[in-house]
């Protein structure tokens, strides 16, 4: 993608030269010129966020996309790493200069506790590996073109993964927060003139970068754009919940009192001071005023031994003449065959004359459910033209507890 010489002058600082010196190289004022344009917009977005504001929406990024990760790798059945997130602020037509290649654009709106919206950018070669997973296959020959079903099966897993966010982000600001289900496009960063209706094409935007790893199937970058409103209201919501955690600091004390002599047994009653003159006496700070607390003790206050109920340890009388008043409601009775388990992409390619192999051995016992629930086993039969089923064996207890297991 880049010359050697772009690599050495990017390593030399950018070919930038020193006051009073000579000027860099011809290779190295070449590398320069051509570098991204992302290296000349840098400083142009310097005041859209502080080095405060960066750390906290990265360290918001990595807290949330940590808990996505495990989500994302429930759904796939493969390890997911998401790391390394790097925050920096741009527009979206220079990020579609720098990554001119199709991407999967994910659009999710907060409808609780956030007010605004967000894109997720993934490149599409890696949205199509994360659709073969999710429909049964080993990702490592996904389709090359992501068709509707495809779509479907990453909108899901990104619906799954940003759900697991607003959960963090609830966690972190302490209050509630919501999302609408997400949008996904297809859109090739190097072609289309417009990515998303969210923000405009030259309006400052807070991209934060993570590297994704999939069990050696994906090793490559999404990338979270935020418009900047938005990130800046995350990044007020911690600070705030960051302050309501803290302790509130102690009270300062007051100015201590000149050392008092140390008191003297009263000769008489008349020489303690009246009630009401006594100050209220505040609790002293960590350090103490030299002088220790006395614990109040109570006297006199009665004290007599706790009184409970005798217990009654005879059986309790059922009455069985009530069972009358139920025997009449209905109950479905139904009479399962077997059971097994498919794949989205297994029942998707059944068709007329497909056979469906359960997990009942030919002749085994078929079980009875009353509403759902095991009751009894049973073997089929046949009554003139109809199915029919004996009662074989009716369950225990024990056996109908380990079957709502």
């Amino acid at each position: 993608m880049i010359s050697q010489e772009e690599i050495d002058a990017l390593l030399n600082g950018g070919a930038i030269p020193e006051a009073g010196g000579d000027a860099a190289p011809a290779g190295e004022s070449e590398a320069a010129a051509e570098a991204p344009a992302a290296d000349s917009s840098s400083s142009q977005f310097d005041d859209v966020l502080t080095d405060m504001e960066k750390d906290a929406l990265g360290e918001i990024g990595n807290i949330s996309m940590g808990s996505a990760a495990t989500t994302l790798s429930v759904l796939l059945g493969h390890k997911v790493s998401i790391t390394t997130p790097t925050v920096s602020v741009a527009t979206m037509s220079i990020i579609q200069e720098q990554y001119p290649m199709p991407y999967l654009i994910v659009e999710v709106g907060y409808t609780i506790g956030i007010d605004g919206n967000n894109v997720l950018a993934i490149q599409a070669q890696d949205a199509s590996i994360i659709a073969d997973l999710m429909m049964g296959g080993d990702g490592t020959n996904p389709d090359t073109e992501i068709n509707e079903i495809a779509m479907s099966a990453v909108g899901e897993s990104m619906n799954q993964m940003m759900g697991t966010v607003a959960t963090s982000l609830s966690t972190m600001f302490n209050k509630k927060i919501d999302i609408s289900p997400p949008k996904v496009n297809l859109i090739d960063f190097g072609n289309e003139d417009k990515v998303t209706e969210l923000v405009g094409q030259d309006e400052p935007v807070v991209r934060t970068s993570f590297r994704m790893e999939v069990d050696g199937l994906i090793d490559s970058e999404i990338m979270q754009i935020l418009p900047v409103p938005v990130a800046k209201e995350m990044v007020e919501a911690l600070t705030n919940s960051s302050k309501a955690e803290e302790p509130e600091p102690a009270p300062a004390p007051a100015a201590a009192p000149a050392p008092a002599p140390a008191p003297t047994p009263a000769p008489a009653p008349a020489a303690a001071p009246p009630p009401q003159a006594a100050p209220a006496m505040a609790a002293p700070p960590a350090g103490g005023y030299g002088m220790a607390m006395q614990p109040h003790v109570a006297t006199n206050v009665p004290v007599q031994s706790a009184q409970f109920t005798p217990l009654n340890t005879q059986p309790v009388q059922v009455n069985d003449a009530n069972i009358g008043l139920i025997l009449d409601v209905p109950l479905q009775v139904t009479v399962e065959l077997g059971r097994t388990k498919k794949s989205i992409k297994e029942i998707l390619e059944l068709t007329n004359g497909s056979i469906v192999e359960l997990d009942k051995l030919a002749g085994e016992p078929v079980d009875i459910q009353v509403n759902g629930k095991f009751l009894a086993k049973g073997e089929v039969v046949v009554i003139d033209e109809n199915f029919g089923v004996r009662i074989t064996e009716i369950a225990s207890p024990a056996e109908r507890a380990a079957k709502l297991q």
